[in-house]
C-alpha cells in the first residue's frame, strides 16, 4: 500500500481515493468502512467536491491504510485564500455557543482516537510552518472538538474537553504567526479556560506556559517572566518525578529567561537558563511532550537567542556550537528559526557572508514558515555596503538607503546583512524564538 501511495501522490485528492481504493472496496464499501456517506466518496471521485472535514479524511485514510498526508496532500486543502482563512480561523476561536445556546455552525463529535489523529495532523503541520494550510483545517476541526464537548457526558466531558483545549492552542500559536495578536490571545486564553476542565495538570501548566510565550511576542516581559516562573514554581519537580513532569518545568524556566533577556535583565536571563540546562542533563535527552520541545537542542537554541537579545553576540555563535546532532531533535520551524538567529548573531560580528548562507538554508529549509517571519525579513532586506563598481549585480545605492533582496534566496555580491533599530517594546523579530 506505501508504493501505491506513492504514484498517487500530487493528484487531486478524488484520483487518490479512486486508486487507493482500486479493486480492494467498491464506493459504498470504502464510504462503510471509513463511516462516511457514500454520496462524500462518490462526490470527492467525481471532482464535485475537492476536500471534506479533517475528520472525515482521517477515516477515509484510515480506510485505505494510508498516512492523512498521503491521502491529501496539500492541494486537496479546502480552496481559500489568505484572508478569507484568517478570517474564518478568527470567528472559530470567537465562537458564541454559550451566549445564543447552541452552535450556528453544524458539526459532528469525534471519537477520541479520532479527535487525537485531527490534534497529531494539525500539529505537525503547525511545526512545518504552514501556517497558511492551517487556516483552511483549524475552523471545521475546531468545530467538531466543540461538538465533542457538548456531546460528552460527566465522565466523558473532561477528556473531551482537554482535546479542545489543544484545539484552541493550536489556533492561537497559529494566529500569532499570522499577526493576529488579539485572536491568538483569545484562543490560548480559551485553550487554557477548558483544560481547568480537564485532569492533566502538566497540559494546564504548559498552556500557562504559552500564554507567557504570547505575552512575550506582545513585549511584556515582565508579565511573561512572571506567569512562566509563577507556573513552574506550581510544577517543580521534587524528589522521583517522570520526564515528562521535567520536561514541562524545564521549559517555563527557559520562557521565562527568554522573557528576562528581552527585558534587558542579561544576569537574571543567564540564572535561569543555567537552571534549566541543569534540568536538560538530568533528563539526558530532547523530548516532545505536550507538543513542546524541551532539552539539550532547546537549551542550547534558547541560548543564542539570550546572547542575541542581551548584545552577546560572540557567546550567543559559541553556544550555538553546543547545538547536539545539529538541531535535529528541533521541530522544522524551530531548525529555521535558530539559523536565522545566528545569522543575526553573525551580522552583528562582521561575518556578512556566513549570515547570507545561514539565512538562505533557513529558507529553503521551511519557506512557509520563513514568509511569515519579521526577523528573517529583517536580516534578508539588508543595508548595502559600498563596494568598488566591479560587483555590477548589485547596484550600491546612496549611503542610508536600503538594499531589498530579491524573493529568492540569494544575497548579492555587494550587499552584506547590516545592523538595523527596531521600535521600543520589540526585538529583531517582534517575536521571541520559541515558535508554540
Amino acid at each position: 500500500m506505501p508504493e501505491m501511495a506513492d504514484e498517487v501522490l500530487g493528484k487531486a485528492i478524488g484520483e487518490r481515493v479512486r486508486e487507493l481504493r482500486g479493486r480492494l472496496y467498491t464506493q459504498r464499501q470504502l464510504a462503510e468502512r471509513a463511516g462516511v456517506s457514500v454520496d462524500l466518496v462518490r462526490k470527492l471521485e467525481q471532482g464535485i467536491r475537492n476536500t471534506a472535514s479533517v475528520a472525515s479524511l482521517h477515516r477515509l485514510a484510515r480506510a485505505l491504510d494510508v498516512t492523512l498526508a498521503d491521502l491529501t496532500g496539500r492541494a486537496s486543502l479546502p480552496e481559500h485564500d489568505q484572508e478569507e482563512g484568517v478570517t474564518a480561523l478568527r470567528f472559530a476561536v470567537s465562537g458564541v455557543d454559550d451566549l445564543v445556546g447552541s452552535s450556528v455552525v453544524t458539526a459532528e463529535p469525534l471519537p477520541y482516537q479520532e479527535a487525537e489523529r485531527t490534534l497529531t495532523y494539525l500539529w505537525d503541520t503547525y511545526w512545518a510552518g504552514r501556517y497558511d494550510d492551517l487556516t483552511a483545517l483549524l475552523p471545521s476541526a475546531l468545530h467538531s472538538l466543540r461538538a465533542t464537548v457538548n456531546a460528552g457526558n460527566d465522565l466523558q466531558r473532561p477528556p473531551a474537553a482537554e482535546l479542545l483545549a489543544r484545539g484552541y492552542w493550536v489556533a492561537g500559536c497559529t494566529l500569532v504567526h499570522l499577526k493576529q495578536s488579539d485572536a491568538a490571545f483569545l484562543a490560548i486564553r480559551q485553550a487554557v479556560e477548558f483544560a481547568g476542565e480537564g485532569t492533566d495538570p502538566l497540559l494546564a501548566a504548559t498552556l500557562r506556559g504559552s500564554v507567557a510565550w504570547q505575552l512575550l511576542v506582545s513585549g511584556r516581559y515582565a508579565e511573561a517572566e512572571a506567569l512562566a516562573i509563577r507556573t513552574a514554581e506550581a510544577v517543580e519537580p521534587r524528589g522521583q518525578v517522570s520526564l515528562p513532569e521535567l520536561s514541562a518545568y524545564g521549559s517555563l524556566v527557559l520562557t521565562a529567561a527568554t522573557a528576562a533577556a528581552r527585558g534587558r535583565n542579561g544576569s537574571r536571563a543567564r540564572n535561569l537558563l543555567s537552571e534549566s540546562a541543569q534540568v536538560a542533563d538530568r533528563m539526558g535527552a530532547d523530548r516532545d511532550d505536550y507538543q513542546t520541545a524541551f532539552g539539550p537542542s532547546q537549551v542550547a537554541m534558547q541560548s543564542v537567542d539570550v546572547g542575541v537579545q542581551t548584545g552577546e553576540y560572540g557567546s550567543a555563535l559559541k553556544a550555538a556550537r553546543t547545538m547536539p546532532n545539529e538541531a535535529a531533535a528541533l521541530p522544522l520551524a524551530s531548525r529555521a528559526r535558530h539559523l536565522t538567529d545566528r545569522a543575526l548573531a553573525h551580522t552583528r560580528t562582521g561575518r556578512h557572508e556566513q549570515a547570507a548562507n545561514l539565512v538562505t538554508a533557513a529558507e529553503r529549509m521551511a519557506p512557509d514558515w520563513a514568509r511569515h517571519q519579521n526577523l528573517i525579513k529583517s536580516v534578508t532586506r539588508t543595508c548595502c555596503v559600498p563596494r568598488p563598481r566591479a560587483h555590477h549585480d548589485c547596484a550600491v545605492p546612496p549611503s542610508g538607503s536600503v538594499c531589498v533582496r530579491s524573493s529568492e534566496t540569494r544575497v548579492p555580491r555587494g550587499c552584506h546583512v547590516g545592523a538595523r533599530h527596531y521600535p521600543e517594546g520589540t526585538d529583531a523579530s517582534g517575536e521571541p524564538t520559541r515558535v508554540g
